[in-house]
């Protein structure tokens, strides 16, 4: 183990000022609480509260997630969907869903919304081009080309029906270019691109995207989905993007069984987060997923709607370990219904520290059930998170040398106990089933014991 030392190196910090996104990005998107449907109204009603009670702890994106561009998000049985979208093929703002869209204003009156509130504006789209627009062969805005030069129809996403691939042509870097020419125009900060960092993976869109992204000149972060994104192509999610999933979804469950492939439990996140902390740096953040707390309704993207499923102590045990990990914070919680313990977990400043300016951060120790993980922080401070895994109350008395924590005392502070602990050398205490213990610890003078 390494022992910590104090402060932030020149280098990093100058590193963290000359790239996109050079800390974890913050925010809240609408697909826990509202899947397909979210609608105008509601989006602006969550924009009004993550600006008053969570923007002041760091969180600044509002995300408008998939079927934006659906007039019939809840359709009925055996209805078709019905798509909106203007001449030359691109997807537009439902305007029944979306008034302030209609004649051709698109998410602009959204976006402005967003930033007149001091927020970003961010949305979801999939990869590819739509099938109605190749059908119809319509003009790729822009450039000579028409729909059927860019589309590959053969490659549908396997779970969405509404595109085909686009080729890695001219005609399919056309199709792009013109699509986030469309985006800038908006006024989006944030596009979370779908069915493309996994299941399949697809490099040859991943470099269109954002080399079209990078002719506007808008400094728009890229946002990768779904995941597992491959361990072996983290180089080139890394060059082109800022953010990419690296688990399939996560819902408000604490462990996948091993006979389910879907959703992904928060226990299963261990493991995969440590798999890739190797990657994080300013301007790339593994992304281990929203955070399913809170109230997940009136039409959440998985299941029925309800309050999450997550024990307080689940809860903690996911905001500490995506936080410590430095994994992006994007709230999926419906906010007009917060609570106020929940505010109290996403805007705890220890949390939020460890993972907008934590640095060396490491998986220190697993011992059966006990996962410890530590990180650097400000002013000479180190966190240690030791995790129970376990389905039984854990009693743990560990040494903080164990752990690279190598001071002969620290002063110590339960974070989520709020509570000061002591000038000790060793953790002590009962950690609940699923829960975290968090020290913030800072090295003591022991004259003053």
């Amino acid at each position: 183990m390494v022992a910590l030392g104090i402060g932030l190196t020149s280098s990093w910090c100058a590193a963290q000022k000359s790239v996109l996104a050079p800390t974890p990005p913050m925010g809240w998107n609408s697909w826990d609480a509202y899947g397909l449907t979210i609608d105008e109204q509601q989006f602006r009603a969550n924009v009004d509260v993550l600006a008053k009670r969570l923007k002041p702890a760091g969180y600044e994106y509002a995300v408008v997630d998939e079927g934006w561009y659906l007039e019939n998000p809840q359709k009925a049985k055996g209805e078709e969907f019905v798509y909106r979208m203007d001449a030359s093929g691109r997807y537009a703002p439902a305007p029944n869903r979306f008034p302030s869209a209609a004649g051709g204003a698109g998410f602009k009156p959204v976006s402005d919304y967003a930033h007149g509130l001091g927020l970003k504006f961010g949305i979801h789209i999939i990869r590819g081009i739509p099938k109605k627009a190749v059908e119809a062969n319509l003009p790729v805005e822009g450039s000579s080309f028409h729909a059927a030069d860019a589309a590959e129809v053969s490659d549908t996403c396997p779970w969405n029906p509404d595109n085909d691939g686009v080729k890695d042509t001219a005609a399919g870097q056309a199709w792009y270019d013109s699509l986030m020419r469309q985006y800038a125009a908006w006024g989006v900060d944030y596009i979370k691109v779908d069915c493309i960092a996994s299941h399949p993976y697809k490099g040859d869109e991943i470099r269109m995207i954002h080399r079209a992204i990078a002719k506007t000149g808008r400094p728009m972060a890229l946002s990768l989905s779904p995941g597992p994104a491959p361990l072996d192509k983290a180089a080139e999610v890394a060059a082109n993007a800022q953010l990419w999933r690296i688990s399939d979804d996560v819902w408000d469950r604490w462990e996948r069984p091993e006979s389910e492939h879907f959703p992904q439990g928060v226990k299963n996140q261990f493991a995969v987060i440590a798999n890739w902390v190797g990657a994080v740096k300013p301007g790339n953040w593994p992304d281990a997923d929203m955070l399913p707390v809170g109230m997940l309704g009136p039409s959440p993207g998985w299941g029925p709607p309800r309050r999450t499923r997550l024990t307080q102590a689940e809860q903690q045990t996911l905001v500490t370990l995506w936080a410590i990990a430095r994994s992006p914070l994007i709230v999926g919680a419906n906010l007009t219904e917060l609570d106020g313990w929940t505010a109290d977990l996403l805007t705890n400043k220890d949390m939020v520290a460890m993972d907008q300016r934590g640095h060396e951060q490491h998986k220190a120790g697993e011992d059966g059930d006990l996962i410890a993980w530590v990180t650097k922080g400000d002013g000479g401070r180190a966190y240690l998170a030791l995790f129970n895994g376990g389905d039984s109350e854990a009693q743990v008395q560990v040494p903080l040398r164990k752990y690279g924590l190598t001071a002969q005392r620290y002063s110590v502070r339960d974070v989520w106990e709020k509570k000061e602990v002591g000038k000790i050398d060793t953790a002590k205490g009962t950690i609940a089933p699923h829960g975290v213990m968090l020290l913030e610890l800072k090295e003591s003078d022991l004259a003053d014991q």
